[in-house]
């Protein structure tokens, strides 16, 4: 939780990170390990060195607040039909040139964090609009990580759950603190090329190991709620190999009821010149994973009802179908089993299913912070 002292301070004293010998601090937080002078701010332009500390320059201010369909982050085994209160601020540790968000993750103008609220009131918020998460999304929560693991917290208390939306491209050092409140993470798997990560996403040698290793731990030593995204970018990471590498990849080192999700790329930020994913891009990628024994791939972004569809891996029968956000039928057991077969379906599944419409809609968090 955050301190009395702590929320007073503008701006707020971040965590993760140290004092070198050659007097700069170093952020500990992402795997560039930003070593920073006095007034210097490191790449993702929201943690800034103030004297003897680093400082988050975004605590308490977000680009403004939205209630969402769970569906739309993407999870589809995750609370399905549900509403998330969804919030995000500026910045990333990325510099993807495709970046779909780019207008909030790039941006460097105060004007645009027009919204304010403590992490007690986003958690209160999310009861008053009855929302069953909180995610933390638009940008990347790594570089707000101390706002979204403080809201996490409030929101735990009041029996609200928390995803994360993210990269992945965080230090193992704050893996726990970071996660440790999630009970859900859409993490997005960029390519499975190194080369991609440094040249198109501008990460440092070695990024693609580090989501990696990020997915490794969420899998294996937590219970977090993980699917994964991967945005298909005509002629750079969509391929018939590469995406037989990475699904075979996630079948031996994660496992292979982990739902993963192909979505298209619309031309943006600094990737203009490309043409939009075809949508026989999707389906190809998804026969591809399904092939390689993923249990249950996903298509967004799209029109493609059979891309939408979850079925049961025992017996094949349908039990969720969706048209974009919106469930249209739900054939789940309170426990979330099928029903003709009885197996139970990867997932967190509540005892009936959500009644979201698949629409957005932006809302106000009332605060004491403007």
């Amino acid at each position: 939780m955050p301190s009395e002292r702590n929320m007073a301070e503008s701006p707020y004293t971040a965590r993760f990170w140290h004092a070198l010998d050659d007097g700069r601090l170093q952020c500990d937080l992402c795997p560039r390990t930003c070593k920073l002078k006095d007034g210097q701010r490191a790449f993702c332009f929201v943690r800034e060195r103030k004297g003897d500390r680093i400082v988050l320059t975004t605590y308490g201010r977000s680009t403004g607040f939205c209630i969402d369909p769970i569906e739309k982050k993407p999870l589809a085994h995750f609370l399905p039909g549900t509403s998330v209160l969804s919030f995000g601020t500026a910045g990333c540790c990325l510099g993807c040139r495709f970046c779909q968000n780019w207008h909030i993750s790039k941006t460097r103008e105060v004007a645009m964090l027009s919204d304010a609220a403590s992490p007690a009131e986003i958690a209160e918020a999310a009861v008053r609009h009855r929302c069953a998460s909180v995610a933390y999304t638009y940008n990347d929560p790594i570089v707000f990580a101390e706002y979204a693991i403080d809201t996490a917290w409030e929101c735990r208390e009041r029996g609200i759950r928390n995803v994360a939306v993210t990269s992945g491209f965080i230090q193992p050092e704050a893996w726990a603190e970071f996660f440790g409140p999630m009970d859900a993470a859409n993490v997005d798997l960029k390519a499975f090329r190194d080369d991609f990560y440094r040249e198109q996403c501008l990460s440092k040698p070695g990024g693609l190991q580090d989501v990696l290793d990020t997915l490794r731990f969420l899998v294996h030593e937590t219970q977090v709620h993980v699917e994964l995204t991967t945005l298909l970018i005509p002629g750079l990471n969509d391929s018939d190999g590469e995406i037989r590498e990475e699904a075979a990849w996630i079948r031996d080192e994660l496992h292979a009821e982990v739902p993963v999700h192909f979505t298209a790329f619309h031309p943006a930020f600094r990737m203009m010149d490309r043409e939009p994913t075809p949508p026989e891009t999707l389906r190809r990628a998804r026969r591809i994973a399904l092939d390689e024994g993923l249990r249950h791939v996903y298509t967004g972004n799209v029109t493609d009802p059979d891309g939408q569809v979850t079925s049961c891996p025992g017996c094949g029968h349908r039990l969720i179908e969706r048209d974009g956000y919106r469930i249209l039928a739900y054939r789940l057991d309170a426990r979330g089993h099928c029903p003709d077969c009885g197996d139970a379906l990867f997932g967190v599944f509540a005892e009936r299913v959500g009644h979201h419409d698949g629409h957005s809609v932006p809302i106000a968090v009332e605060s004491t912070l403007l």
